[in-house]
Order: structure tokens, then C-alpha cells, then sequence
């Protein structure tokens, strides 16, 4: 089963049994599944803590700033090639482009971090008030 995340679609992170299996092999089947789940958790939670330590709110607040700037240059960049008359340019697209893409990393970091403490990989430390 798949669900749309955004504008894509990942497939479901969760055990769905086949009818056609009989309740044993089910079981053993998601106890296995479950040790690999445990497996991947563990790998993430001891690499990414390693590298990352915890995350502070401060900086979970810096690269939310920034992909909201870049979606904002984007944006804005298209709207002032709209205002012009005629085609767009090559070298306009191009830019377009290159402000999108900037957006969409930005967004897909920021995207991952949050999984990463949702998941309990990272440990967030709120910023200071």
C-alpha cells in the first residue's frame, strides 16, 4: 500500500499480511520484519547522533529559514518572468530551475531532519527562550 507524501508516493513503512499465508508464517514473517526494523532504527540512531548529537531548535530554525527563502526567491523569480512580455528565456528557465532545485533540497533536508527526531534517531533540544 502507498501514500502520497507531498507530490510522490513511498510505499507503506508497515507490515501488510497476504491473505493467503496462515497465521503462523504471518507472525514469524513480522517478527522477522521487526528485527529488521530494530536493525535499521539502531544503525540510524547510533550514525546520525554520532554525527549530529542533538539537534537544537536553533537549527532546525536556521534550515527552515533558509528553504523558506528559497522558496520565496523561486517563487518571486517566476512571478517577475510572468510580468514580462513574451516567452520566457532560455537563461530564465535555467534560473527557475536552479531556484526550484534549491528549494526542493532544502525542503527534503528539512523534511529528513524532522523524520529523524520523529523517529527517535536525534534528539531535539528546544531552542531557549
Amino acid at each position: 500500500m502507498a501514500k502520497l507524501i507531498g507530490a510522490r508516493r513511498t510505499p507503506s513503512d508497515h507490515f501488510e499480511p497476504d491473505d493467503d499465508v496462515d497465521p503462523k508464517a504471518q507472525r514469524n514473517l513480522r517478527g522477522h520484519l521487526e528485527q529488521i526494523d530494530y536493525a535499521a532504527y539502531a544503525a540510524n540512531r547510533k550514525l546520525l547522533s554520532g554525527a549530529m548529537g542533538a539537534v537544537e531548535g536553533e537549527r532546525i530554525h536556521k534550515l527552515a529559514s533558509a528553504c523558506a527563502l528559497a522558496r520565496t526567491r523561486w517563487v518571486v523569480a517566476a512571478l517577475a518572468i510572468s510580468e514580462e512580455a513574451g516567452a520566457p528565456t532560455r537563461e530564465q528557465i535555467a534560473g527557475l530551475v536552479h531556484l526550484r532545485a534549491t528549494y526542493d533540497e532544502l525542503a527534503a533536508a528539512y523534511d529528513g531532519l524532522r523524520r529523524m527526531v520523529e523517529r527517535g534517531y536525534l534528539t531535539y533540544a528546544p531552542a531557549e527562550e
